[in-house]
């Protein structure tokens, strides 16, 4: 399967009722501990590499893997050693 454009990726998430898409960039390494978001995510990793957890369970995220998250989910996050780019469509819940 053909990964999207940002373009197409945007479409699809806009038709699907989020509010905003982002290209979000990670620096090597980097570590973002605990913490939630008062929004819905739905994203695309499209270069290097995630360490998601969530409830206890760490999912290893690459290029091509998705990953959804509801408001207010705690979740920390860890990069790998060439950053991380990803598109994340963004939904609030007000």
């Amino acid at each position: 399967m053909r990964a999207p454009s940002f373009d197409e990726f945007q479409t699809q998430a806009l038709r699907q009722g989020f509010d905003e898409v982002l290209t979000r960039e990670w620096a090597p390494d980097a570590v973002v501990a605990q913490h939630t978001h008062p929004f819905a995510v739905q994203a695309l990793m499209v270069r290097g590499e995630l360490w998601l957890t969530v409830n206890g369970a760490t999912q290893h995220l690459r290029a091509g893997d998705r990953f959804s998250l509801e408001p207010e989910v705690p979740h920390a996050e860890r990069y790998g050693s060439e950053g991380a780019t990803f598109w994340v469509a963004r939904r609030s819940t007000s």
